[in-house]
């Protein structure tokens, strides 16, 4: 079964695709950029700034869906910036504190609508 989901708490797609996808018992968060959703507006700051929202957006889809972040088994983080990555490792830690989903970081040549960082999140509910 496969189930479109949605929030206004986290910002609407910029292209023909879903905020997330799930399917069974798993869910999959289409890549999220540091969009304030109330504002529609890229949020002011750097890369913990951004990565932070980036978070706060993947926290939204995933209640939303009924999910937490301990359900998180896979991340993909693209970075605009390489240099940025101890940055934003410190911001991603903060929210995967214990038992940490398997991840791969790159750097990319540039993101959607310029911004620093980009994170795709997989998560699987208990069966």
């Amino acid at each position: 079964m496969r189930k479109v989901i949605h929030t206004d708490k986290a910002p609407g797609a910029v292209g023909p695709y879903s905020q997330a996808v799930e399917a069974g018992n798993t869910l999959y968060i289409s890549g999220q950029i540091p969009l304030d959703p109330e504002t529609g507006k890229i949020v002011e700051g750097g890369i913990r700034e951004q990565t932070r929202q980036v978070l706060e957006n993947t926290a939204a889809i995933l209640k939303e869906a009924g999910y937490t972040f301990e359900n998180v088994i896979k991340t993909t983080c693209l970075l605009s910036d390489m240099d940025n990555f101890k940055a934003m490792n410190e911001v991603y830690g903060e929210y995967y504190k214990e038992d940490p989903p398997a991840r791969a970081a790159y750097g990319v040549v540039k993101l959607p609508l310029g911004v620093l960082v980009e994170i795709e999140t997989i998560a699987v509910k208990s069966i």
